[in-house]
């Protein structure tokens, strides 16, 4: 009996036309992660569970894909950022300081598979790591990324929202919170989800917080406006705690940079709001929205950390990196219909349809069509001609080259453009040409149309 064909749950499979849309994502990303001086890296799927596991505990060592093989016992990564720092403790002596790397691959997590959410996944991340110190600059050079990044993909309705944990951290310890701080923070990133009054309510009920002190938070993180009115609305807070002065200053700084970097105003806004809910960063934070779909959540987020291999090593690397869950980006755009279905997604620019028993003259037009750059698909197939003319309008091959005793005698070229229907007789070095500007033309737009 056959086995039933069937793709897990929680796993993505694409077909070839939305396939080559996400593989231009990927190299729109490394296209963008390139001109910023960012190297590619890829570390094993596959890891020791002992090294991934060596923060321990919580929610990642229930979700981790874990399994042995003879004495070994392994698990699947469960994101790029605990790879990454075990590659930097072990290649230390061998990379240059600051190490700036990007990786695109794939994650596993063996959580619930719903709308939007998988167990095997793509995630996109770029991390900059300092040597015993890593410049401000760093942060504020993140934003100026990510607004690169999604633009040249075709966005122009999104804001990139940046705060800075020091003045969440400083300000809690300005009301007696500091022991609070984490599980405030977490509260705290729920506004957007659940509103104030139930924000307040879990503050008081769930983490003792007096009334007068959660009114408070809530006075602090209503605090809105153009970027220069919210600093200058911080400002009432300096003096009061050292943690809070410093935090203000480094996003004061990212704000002042960030106009050099070329980041419209529009695209960025210093919200208090923003905390992210891992615990390891501690300096700039960053959550990234499609202002239309604000339902979607962050596309983008990240932040700063100071020891990003403090379990594999002694020495201090502090580090700035964003990541973009791309599986889940791109299913989001194309449930939303934002994926540009008119883009050249074709496997090649010419299908040569040989009409002669002797495929030579066909393979060596094949070649000089390929030395000359153009992608070519040779269709040796022996079909009928119908057959042979549905394969190209289902592939979406942009042109057909038919290839006959006639034309090979007159030592010209047929070849028909797929979409307005026109064919012509020419010479190699006109069908050449005629391809080459027709190709210009044809759908190599962005990848998102907004």
């Amino acid at each position: 009996m056959n086995v039933q064909p069937r793709t897990l749950s929680g796993f993505m499979e694409l077909l070839p036309r939305q396939q080559v849309l996400m593989e231009s994502i990927m190299s729109t990303l490394r296209e963008i992660y390139s001109l910023y001086g960012f190297t590619p890296l890829d570390t094993p799927i596959i890891e020791a569970s002992e090294v991934l596991l060596a923060k321990g505990g919580g929610e990642t060592e229930k979700q981790i894909y874990r399994f042995t093989k003879g004495d070994s016992d392994l698990s699947l990564r469960f994101d790029l950022t605990v790879p990454l720092a075990k590659y930097v403790a072990l290649h230390y002596n061998e990379l240059a300081f600051p190490f700036r790397r990007y990786q695109i691959g794939k994650v596993y997590r063996g959580e619930r598979a719903q709308r939007g959410r998988f167990r095997e996944f793509y995630q996109a991340d770029i991390d900059v790591i300092g040597d015993g110190k890593l410049d401000i600059t760093n942060e504020a050079e993140i934003p100026a990324i990510i607004y690169q990044t999604f633009s040249k993909l075709g966005l122009r309705k999104f804001q990139i929202k940046v705060n800075n944990r020091k003045v969440l951290n400083g300000f809690y310890a300005m009301l007696g919170l500091q022991e609070q701080s984490g599980d405030v923070m977490r509260t705290v990133d729920k506004l957007e989800k659940i509103g104030p009054e139930k924000v307040k309510t879990i503050l008081m009920d769930d983490l003792s917080v007096s009334e007068e002190n959660a009114d408070a938070v809530l006075k602090f993180i209503s605090i809105k406006g153009s970027n220069t009115q919210v600093l200058e609305a911080l400002e009432a807070y300096r003096g009061k705690s050292e943690l809070f002065d410093q935090g203000l200053d480094e996003l004061g700084t990212v704000a002042k940079y960030l106009s050099a970097f070329g980041v419209p105003e529009e695209n960025f806004a210093v919200d208090l709001t923003i905390a992210r809910g891992l615990d390891y960063y501690t300096g700039t934070v960053y959550e990234t929205f499609m202002l239309e779909h604000l339902e979607i959540g962050s596309i983008c987020s990240g932040g700063r950390y100071d020891n990003l291999s403090e379990y594999y090593t002694d020495k201090i690397l502090p580090g700035v990196g964003i990541s973009i869950g791309l599986t889940r980006l791109f299913y989001v755009l194309n449930e939303q219909n934002m994926l540009n279905q008119n883009r050249n997604t074709a496997p090649a620019d010419v299908l040569i349809l040989p009409m002669t028993e002797d495929l030579s003259p066909a393979v060596e037009l094949a070649t000089r069509f390929r030395n000359a750059g153009i992608r070519v698909q040779l269709y040796s197939e022996q079909k009928k001609f119908k057959a042979k003319m549905n394969y190209a309008d289902k592939t979406g091959v942009p042109y057909v080259i038919f290839l006959g005793e006639d034309e090979i005698k007159d030592s010209v070229i047929s070849c028909k453009e797929m979409a307005s229907g026109e064919q012509t007789n020419l010479s190699f070095e006109d069908t050449l040409d005629r391809v080459r500007k027709g190709l210009e033309t044809k759908g190599n737009g962005a990848v998102i149309l907004e």
